[in-house]
């Protein structure tokens, strides 16, 4: 399984497949190391879109084509939106980066990300901003953005101190240095490492596992792990009486039990 198509358009384009339940979802401009254009953004923003709206998809995985992940931010095209202070993500998508800002969606469907080769800045926050990262064993990334100088503001500056601590954060974002996988893996910013050529078998096996659980309790899960990393405990634990209450009167609770009782895999339809 390729993630790729071959013959990209020269701005880069965003190529959607589906699996099963999966939407595989491919960042395509090998060329220019997948740098990303606004169309890029655009497309991506669409992508996510398209997973949280379609009833049939229950898991999102973002790979990439060729060598590498992204080299992030294709500058030239990408700076007079910066000078303007404007997104490249048209407002009413979901936002790939997650970050909750005015305008935008905020994905409810888990995303699982695969990265390769070069991973820096964007590719980072990318992967941040999903909820399952696997990494190829020959991943480089760098947060380099105050090389440039500019800063990280698709939310670096918040989840790699959310993950690693302050202080280690700060050793990656302020010296703009290279790093390998298995730094990345002791940050926790990644949760596997695999050879390159299990890349994308090992992050299509984990969203096909994810999908052929209920897909109601996967959602409230992962909202409440993310509520409890924004908000705190306290407030996360609030839903656990409501939300415990709403899924176990879903026919896929039911149907948990049934194939509980019957000794069989479960046939859940996310109801």
């Amino acid at each position: 399984m390729l993630c790729m198509n071959a013959t990209p358009h020269p701005e880069g384009q965003i190529d959607c497949a589906v699996h099963g339940a999966v939407l595989q979802i491919s960042i395509n401009r090998p060329a220019k190391r997948n740098g990303f254009t606004p169309k890029m953004f655009r497309e991506l923003g669409e992508a996510y879109t398209r997973l949280d709206d379609d009833p049939a998809l229950r898991v999102g995985v973002l790979c990439a084509a060729g060598d590498h992940f992204t080299a992030g931010l294709d500058l030239p095209t990408i700076a007079p939106l910066m000078q303007r202070g404007e997104k490249a993500v048209p407002l009413g998508l979901v936002d790939p980066l997650n970050l909750g800002m005015e305008g935008y969606r905020r994905r409810v469907k888990p995303m699982v990300v695969a990265v390769q080769g070069i991973t820096y800045t964007l590719g980072i926050e990318l992967m941040l901003a999903a909820d399952i990262v696997v990494a190829a064993d020959d991943c480089r990334f760098s947060q380099l953005e105050v090389q440039r100088g500019i800063m990280a503001t698709g939310g670096a500056t918040l989840r790699m101190a959310e993950r690693a601590g302050m202080s280690n954060a700060l050793l990656h974002l302020l010296t703009a240095d290279v790093f390998d996988s298995a730094e990345a893996l002791r940050l926790n910013f990644v949760q596997k490492v695999v050879p390159v050529a299990d890349l994308l078998v090992e992050a299509m096996r984990i969203a096909d596992q994810i999908a052929a659980q209920a897909p109601l309790a996967v959602v409230a899960t992962r909202q409440n792990v993310l509520k409890a990393a924004e908000h705190g405990p306290l407030v996360a634990m609030q839903d656990f009486l409501p939300v415990q209450q709403r899924l176990s009167r879903s026919e896929d609770a039911a149907e948990g039990v049934r194939s509980f009782v019957e000794r069989r895999p479960a046939r859940f339809k996310g109801h």
